[in-house]
């Protein structure tokens, strides 16, 4: 079956179609939702809301576009939605914005190490970070999906910044002090 009958099936509420689009996308788009939560559990619970609400809102889907992409959006969104019902957002004075940069020596600093220094970060800060370095969106198209500030966007990624930068400097000094 093609993707495009996979869509128009799931459009009528077939469950192997949704269960076979399952299938298809939740590893990928799970992937995505570890980027976005606090840990794994909170990862499945976005993954299974995400799902819910693509099955509901797969009519919307005209097919211009990559359904990846499309998928992509509603995980990136349930996410933030859940955040932005716990108000975990802070506005901030523009001024006090310090911006820190990060150099990461990938063949010393073990990935999964990576990502679980961003899941911990607090939630305003991981989801800025993710947004602004992972996924590529601009402070505005940031500020507009969390309605806050672009001043608020520049300071939560400065902040996770210098958290992950503090996080890694601290492993690469025991990775060095313990290959010594």
């Amino acid at each position: 079956m093609s993707l495009e009958q996979l869509i128009e099936k799931c459009k009528e509420n077939d469950t192997k179609a949704q269960s076979d689009l399952y299938k298809l996308f939740s590893s990928k788009l799970f992937t995505l939702c570890l980027k976005y939560s606090r840990n794994y559990a909170e990862a499945e619970d976005n993954l299974q809301d995400a799902f819910v609400t693509i099955f509901e809102k797969i009519s919307q889907y005209s097919g211009k576009g990559s359904l990846e992409g499309w998928l992509k959006r509603i995980v990136i969104n349930t996410a933030l939605q859940r955040y932005r019902k716990q108000g975990v957002f802070d506005i901030v004075n523009e001024d006090q914005i310090e911006d820190v940069q990060v150099d990461v020596d990938t063949e010393t600093v073990n990935l999964d190490f990576l990502l679980s220094s961003i899941q911990e970060l607090p939630d305003r800060y991981r989801l800025v970070f993710n947004l602004y370095v992972l996924d590529g969106y601009s402070h505005k198209e940031i500020s507009e999906m969390l309605d806050i500030t672009t001043g608020t966007t520049k300071s939560n990624l400065a902040r996770a910044r210098k958290i992950l930068k503090d996080k890694i400097e601290n492993y690469m000094a025991n990775f060095n002090s313990q290959s010594l």
